[in-house]
């Protein structure tokens, strides 16, 4: 299935098991688990995902990445 690229924008390939994320053009490769993370805390109009796994998260920051890896 062809989903938007965070990255670069273009089309990125999602595996029909959800499994990875890959696109040709900038070379990204990460789990789906991973692009959900990633678009959640770039892209402001995908935000309120966090909320699903956070409660409410009215002033609050989603921190970074790193933060997430625990």
């Amino acid at each position: 299935m062809k989903i938007k690229c965070p990255k670069c924008k273009s089309d990125a390939e999602l595996a029909p098991d959800f499994s990875f994320v890959k696109c040709e053009q900038c070379h990204l490769d990460m789990s789906y688990g991973e692009y959900v993370k990633f678009v959640a805390h770039n892209e402001t109009k995908y935000s309120d995902i966090l909320s699903d796994y956070t409660g409410s998260t009215e002033g609050e920051t989603a921190g970074t990445l790193d933060e997430w890896e625990d």
